[in-house]
């Protein structure tokens, strides 16, 4: 186990007694941001069956986490995956998001998307 992850089961212990069950999901390094004016924001997003979103990108640095089913993500320049419950995904500042889609033709697909801004900006904009 990480240290971080040994520092959050110590942290769930000390203050909530026994911890039921603590596990680390995800952990990746965030751009320099400015510390004054960060602010996060979490959006639900559903697909249905079959369901995907145009090339659009994130002005924000941003952390995926699915909740149903499994999606199919890319941004330009690395390869394509699909992620299923439980797994996490990152997205950097302006990346060029070329696939974004259910990766089920008959089961629907939910995911939290975490994003982390340091300006005011809409959390989605077209694809340059």
């Amino acid at each position: 186990m990480r240290a971080e992850g040994i520092a959050v089961l110590a942290l769930v212990t000390v203050f909530c007694g026994r911890a039921q069950e603590v596990r680390p999901v995800f952990t990746h390094a965030l751009p320099v941001l400015d510390g004054a004016k960060l602010q996060a924001n979490i959006v639900e997003v559903t697909y249905g069956p079959g369901e995907s979103s145009q090339q659009h990108s994130h002005p924000c640095a941003v952390i995926g986490y699915v909740l149903e089913g499994a999606v199919r993500m890319q941004v330009k320049g690395e390869p394509e995956a699909i992620y299923k419950v439980g797994q996490s995904f990152y997205e950097a500042p302006n990346g060029v998001h070329a696939v974004s889609a259910n990766a089920s033709k008959t089961e629907r697909a939910r995911f939290l998307a975490y994003f982390t801004c340091d300006h005011e900006t809409p959390l989605t904009v077209p694809a340059p």
